[in-house]
């Protein structure tokens, strides 16, 4: 298997400057750096924390004020907004427990599972050095044999060194990651994308129809231990629950 992160899938889920600010921003609320009512630095001192644009973070905090995460108060600053941002976790659950507590068949298909060395911007999603040794697996995750998600994850092998030598037809790596890698706090974030030709193919759908993408990174014992796409065709899935 080759090196492929910057090639096919891996681009699906290159994340966005203002996407990594958010993510960032969220992990020091849940790590409880920030508490409710607390104020968050200035858009000034985070364009120059990240090196990027003030419009760039302007980006990322008005979406989290949006999301009722965070609060703006004209003249004062931006604060954490009273228990608002507690609705925005999604519930870690296997996706084969809920295909089975529908009374339905999992099934799964692997298309990829490999190392590879951390470029540029997964170092700086996982917090670690470039080159880092990481491991990348897609899998297509069937409900009674008909495709509902492509899984498109990377795990840190310092959380998870075993990964690779998994069998992900008996287990997910949802179940395996759990196990091994206790939770600590959860970043997501979900929006409607058409999918590239590779993911319309595996979920066997056409280009133009919609898919809901959930984009989830796992942190533990202080770690990043995981950060996956997950790629659900907009017409067999909805998310409910868990919020």
């Amino acid at each position: 298997m080759g090196n492929n992160e910057n090639s096919g899938v891996a681009e699906a889920i290159a994340i966005p400057i203002y996407q990594q600010i958010k993510d960032h921003l969220l992990a020091e609320i849940h790590a409880g750096k920030w508490k409710e009512g607390d104020v968050i630095p200035s858009e000034q001192e985070l364009a120059r924390q990240f090196n990027v644009s003030r419009m760039t973070v302007n980006r990322a905090v008005r979406e989290l004020t949006t999301q009722q995460v965070l609060t703006r108060v004209q003249g004062s600053g931006t604060f954490v907004a009273q228990h608002k941002y507690q609705s925005t976790l999604v519930e870690i659950k296997s996706i084969a427990d809920e295909v089975r507590a529908r009374g339905h068949r999992h099934g799964s298909e692997l298309h990829k599972l490999e190392r590879s060395k951390a470029g540029e911007v997964l170092a700086a999603e996982f917090g670690v050095a470039i080159g880092h040794l990481l491991f990348h697996s897609v899998i297509v995750h069937l409900e009674n044999g008909l495709p509902i998600q492509v899984e498109d994850r990377w795990v840190n092998s310092a959380i998870a060194p075993d990964y690779l030598q998994q069998d992900f037809s008996l287990t997910t790596p949802n179940e395996y990651l759990m196990a091994v890698a206790p939770l600590q706090s959860v970043n997501y974030s979900i929006e409607a994308l058409s999918p590239p030709r590779e993911i319309a193919d595996m979920l066997h759908i056409a280009q133009k129809e919609a898919c809901l993408v959930l984009h989830r990174k796992t942190l533990s014992r202080g770690s990043v231990a995981s950060s996956a796409t997950m790629w659900h065709p907009g017409s067999r899935y909805q998310f409910a629950g868990g919020f």
